[in-house]
This record gives structure tokens, C-alpha cells and sequence, in this order.
């Protein structure tokens, strides 16, 4: 069963230790590359379509399910090894091997093998973002982990806009190949500067004794230093407010993975756009609006939980509820600023889930379970949103085109927008499992 991790009403906020903050520089740039290598190949989708003939439904299966089956379901092995070992070192190794398939990517000569070297992308991947999760839980104690992964979660926005800066630009003046040999490069080094400079944490050395716990003094109040694979399967998916959120985040990731997988292609075939205008003007989108979401997520939850936990559902919700109507103008617009300028908020606000959900599942969770339970979370969000979100567009935009639709990928999009409301209700049917807890806790 999870347990709660709130500290004592009234009692000062512990603060990081040293370090803490270069620790969280190094893990969030190495999620930067995790977020950068994961996204290249749909910012370079319309370079590698034209050499490669790749069609948009081969797209969404590179860059959803071929991806997400290996990167999610690898997830929870490799979590629960590295709840028994030693996280920094089981990142470090992950590191090295997904920017190595990297740059195999940029060496692939025909679908086949940019399929398989994508598929190996998702092998290393699968080890990069639970260990992060869970060593930043040990850094940070309760009362700051929301800001601090919240600041972590800057690492999808700010390896997209590197991504689309550093990889349209090489693109542009050089060729497609050359992005992903250089940002494999890049990520290899990064594997080693992680293996030697940072420390693994005491497991749950910053955790508060549960409120709820009350247990004598003299009593010892250690927490298992390991927990059974199967233990914290069970415990995860029979726990009410662990499965909504996980199912509340893949319904959302349903849209943002379809999105971003698509909306470099989509700005180019249908709005007019070009790769050296992506490099600057779309880079820029993605850095300020998905940054801005991820942090003011983080602030709000961390200022609104500590009065009512619901605020872990009701945050995600109110901001896509904001999105919608935005959405829809973005994929209308008949030009590239116009479209760029009512995509902006919804960028954001499309990722008020990310920051919550870390969080209330690492709070949630005993020390010992934190990584699996973070790759858990992982896997139902990434096998549903990242595995299938894309993919589906992809088909889809394939769908109306055999139909003799010119804007097939316009359609597509619009096909996006009942899934907001889905995610809404799931958001708000968790909130409904959060303060039914509480009413259980207090009888």
C-alpha cells in the first residue's frame, strides 16, 4: 500500500543539501539529451521523408510504437534493478548506449534500419528518466521536490528547442545525418561526466516520518531497504489515485506526443514554413511555452497540495480545459505566425500534468519503490501516449489523404480534440480518488 510522506502541520520545510542544485544541473541535462535524441527524428521528418520515402503513417510508427515498446516496457526491469543498485550508474550506462543509437540513426540507409536504430534509441531511453526521478527524490526533501522535478521536467522543452534549433539548422546547412551524428557524440560524453562526478543518495535519507504513522519512540521506524518486483507492481496499479494519475497522464500524452511528433511536418506541408524559420521561430515557441507550463505546474502544486492534494488533478485539468479552444485555433490558422501564436498557451498548459504526476507518485511511494514506481508511471502514460498518440495521427493524416484530402494532416489534427476532453474527466476522476483517501485516512 503507498504511503504518504507529509510532514508534521506547522514544521519549517527542510531545504537541499549541498549539491543538491548541481546534481539537479547534471540530470536535467542529460534529460535534455533524452528529450533531444527521442524528438530529432520528427523535427527531421521532412529531410528523411524525402531521401528515405517515408509516408506519415511509417512516421508515427518510428516515432510512436517501434519507440514506445521497447522504451516502456524495458522501463520496469530496469527500474526495479535500479531500485537494488546503483541508480547513477544504471543512468550513466543508459545515457551512453541510447546517444550511441543515436547516432546510428544518422548512418541508417533505408527504413529497416533507421526503424532498428530507433528501436535501440528506446533500449537506452528506458533507463534515463525513473532513476532521475528517484535520485532527485533523495536530493530534495518533501516541500521541494515539486519545484526541483519541476525544474527537471524542463528538460523535454529545452532539448525540443535545441532539438529543432541545433537539428533544422544542421539540417539546412549540411544534412540530416550530421544532427544525429553530433548529438550521439555529445550524449556519450555526457555518460561519462554523469559515471564520475555525481553521488548516489541515501534511499529516503530526506523523508519525513509519515503523519499518520504514529509510532512510539522507542520503536525503530526504518523503512525496507528493498521492496519485491511484483510488491510494488501490485501496489501501484491496486492503489486508486496511482492508476488514475497514470491513466490521466496517458490520455494527455496521447495529445502532446501527436503533437509534437507532427508539428514541425505539419507547419512545413501545410502552413508554408521553412526549415530555417522552424530553427528560430518554432525553437523559440517550444523553450518559452513548455518551460513556462512545466514550472508554473510545479509552483502551483507545491503551493496548492500542502491545503488539499486534489491539487494534483486539478491543475492538469483547469489548464487543458484552457487549452482546448486555443488548440483548435492552431490548427485552423491559414499561416505559420498566425498558427504560431495560438499555439504558444496551449504548448504550456498542455504540460500542467507532467510536473503534478512526478511528484504526487514520488510522494506517494516508499523510497525503495521510487524508481519502479516512477517507471510504472512511465510505462502506462508512454505505451498509450507515446506509443500509440503518434501513431494514430500518423494513420490517420494516411487515412484522409487516400481519400483525396490535400490537408490530410489538418484533418488529422482535428481528430485530436476529443481526447482533451477524456483526459479532463480523467483528471477530475482522480481528484474524486484523492479525497476519497483522505476521507478513508481521517475515519
Amino acid at each position: 500500500m503507498a504511503i504518504s510522506t507529509s510532514t508534521v502541520p506547522g514544521a519549517p520545510v527542510a531545504r537541499p543539501g549541498a549539491g543538491a542544485w548541481a546534481v539537479l544541473g547534471v540530470l536535467c541535462f542529460v534529460y535534455v539529451l533524452n528529450f533531444l535524441d527521442r524528438q530529432l527524428l520528427s523535427i527531421l521528418a521532412k529531410p528523411i521523408q524525402d531521401e528515405l520515402g517515408v509516408s506519415d503513417g511509417q512516421l508515427g510508427l518510428l516515432t510512436g510504437l517501434y519507440f514506445a515498446m521497447f522504451y516502456c516496457i524495458l522501463a520496469i526491469p530496469v527500474g526495479w534493478l535500479a531500485d537494488r543498485t546503483n541508480r547513477v550508474k544504471v543512468l550513466a550506462i543508459s545515457c551512453g548506449l541510447w546517444s550511441a543509437a543515436t547516432a546510428a540513426c544518422g548512418l541508417a540507409g533505408s527504413y529497416p534500419q533507421l526503424a532498428a536504430a530507433r528501436m535501440a534509441v528506446g533500449v537506452g531511453e528506458a533507463g534515463g528518466v525513473p532513476p532521475s526521478y528517484a535520485i532527485i527524490s533523495d536530493y530534495f526533501p518533501s516541500g521541494t521536490r515539486g519545484t526541483a522535478l519541476s525544474l527537471f521536467n524542463m528538460g523535454p522543452p529545452i532539448g525540443m528547442a535545441l532539438g529543432v534549433a541545433f537539428g533544422a539548422s544542421i539540417a539546412a546547412a549540411y544534412s540530416w545525418r550530421l544532427a544525429f551524428l553530433w548529438v550521439g557524440a555529445i550524449g556519450v560524453l555526457t555518460a561519462l561526466i554523469v559515471w564520475f562526478m555525481v553521488r548516489e543518495p541515501k534511499r529516503g535519507g530526506l523523508d519525513a516520518r509519515p503523519v499518520d504513522a504514529a509510532v512510539p519512540e522507542a520503536e525503530p521506524t526504518a523503512v525496507p531497504t528493498r521492496s519485491g518486483f511484483w510488491e510494488t507492481f501490485r501496489m501501484f496499479f491496486a492503489d486508486p489515485v496511482l492508476f488514475r494519475i497514470a491513466a490521466a497522464c496517458a490520455a494527455t500524452q496521447f495529445i502532446t506526443y501527436a503533437v509534437l511528433n507532427f508539428t514541425v511536418l505539419f507547419l512545413m506541408r501545410e502552413k508554408g514554413m521553412e526549415m530555417g524559420e522552424v530553427a528560430v521561430w518554432y525553437a523559440l515557441l517550444i523553450l518559452i511555452g513548455t518551460s513556462a507550463g512545466m514550472v508554473a505546474s510545479g509552483r502551483l502544486v507545491d503551493r496548492f497540495a500542502p491545503r488539499g492534494k486534489a491539487a494534483y488533478a486539478y491543475v492538469p485539468a483547469i489548464g487543458l480545459a484552457l487549452a482546448v479552444p486555443l488548440f483548435v485555433a492552431f490548427v485552423w490558422a491559414p499561416s505559420w505566425p498566425l498558427a504560431l501564436a495560438f499555439l504558444l498557451l496551449p504548448m504550456g498548459l498542455n504540460y500542467f500534468y507532467l510536473s503534478p504526476a512526478v511528484t504526487l507518485v514520488q510522494e506517494e511511494v516508499r523510497p525503495d519503490q521510487r524508481v519502479m514506481s516512477g517507471a510504472l508511471l512511465l510505462l502506462v502514460m508512454n505505451l498509450v501516449g507515446l506509443g500509440l498518440g503518434p501513431t494514430y495521427l500518423g494513420f490517420a493524416s494516411d487515412f484522409f489523404q487516400a481519400r483525396g484530402y490535400e490537408n490530410s494532416l489538418q484533418l488529422a489534427f482535428y481528430t485530436l480534440t476529443p481526447f482533451y476532453v477524456l483526459a479532463i474527466g480523467l483528471f477530475l476522476w482522480l481528484a474524486r480518488a484523492i479525497k476519497q483517501q483522505k476521507l478513508e485516512a481521517a475515519a
